[in-house]
């Protein structure tokens, strides 16, 4: 009697479902059934897998990198916060020249536009 796939996907399943606890016992009991009832079950040939796994891995490498790059900004930030938040108390109280120690860049500036005779006009 010859049996449809099919059919014996069915049977299978009708049967042996309340016995089965996972999707792995299942694939094993059709293997089995396959096997013993002298039907052939191709073997599974991964042409796919190859062509991207070099893109993938390229894509491991590049999300690495980004998530450095993010953990250092994320540490600029918090620091840049931390100042702010500093100046911010203070800056009821601090006088020009604190100000200046902090930020010799902006001194330099004021002294030269002061020197040139640059008053912001």
């Amino acid at each position: 009697m010859k049996v449809s796939f099919e059919a014996w996907i069915i049977t299978i399943c009708y049967w042996s479902w309340p016995c089965l606890v996972s999707l792995k016992q299942l694939t094993s009991t059709l293997v089995f059934c396959f096997s013993s009832s002298g039907i052939e079950v191709p073997k599974y040939v991964d042409n796919v897998t190859p062509q991207y796994k070099p893109k993938f891995d390229a894509l491991l490498v590049e999300l690495k990198q980004a998530e450095q790059k993010s953990l250092k900004e994320s540490e600029r930030l918090e620091k840049e916060i931390a100042d702010v938040q500093e100046l911010k108390k203070k800056l009821s109280s601090m006088t020009a020249n604190e100000y200046f120690e902090k930020h010799p860049e902006l001194k330099k500036k004021f002294d030269d536009e002061i020197r040139n005779d640059y008053w912001g006009y």
